[in-house]
């Protein structure tokens, strides 16, 4: 197989563990609705800040969220909103298999 195409499996691996958490998940679905503060995020989820601060990191370094800095205060936002969409994708997958047992 060619570079490019190792290179976007490996891509594609990188994504999937970033999304392989159930509070990263729960993340991008709120950002889905708009930028967020740390602590907004936080309270939401009912999880420290520190915390948050690790999850949204991940998100970052893979490229699902973007950081802005606002004074003292960090705000993230989505990237793209069509990670909302294949979400959606996974989770109708996901009903299907579950109603099928």
């Amino acid at each position: 197989a060619s570079d490019v195409y190792k290179r976007q499996h490996l891509l594609h691996a990188q994504m999937c563990r970033g999304l392989a958490d159930p509070t990263r998940i729960l993340l991008l679905y709120y950002l889905a609705d708009g930028p967020r503060y740390v602590t907004e995020l936080a309270e939401k989820l009912s999880v420290s800040q520190p915390t948050i601060s690790r999850h949204l990191k991940i998100l970052r370094d893979r490229g699902l969220v973007s950081a802005v800095r606002e004074g003292n205060t960090v705000y993230y936002a989505l990237r793209a909103v069509r990670i909302i969409q294949a979400l959606d994708l996974l989770r109708g997958v996901m009903a299907d298999i579950l109603s099928e047992n």
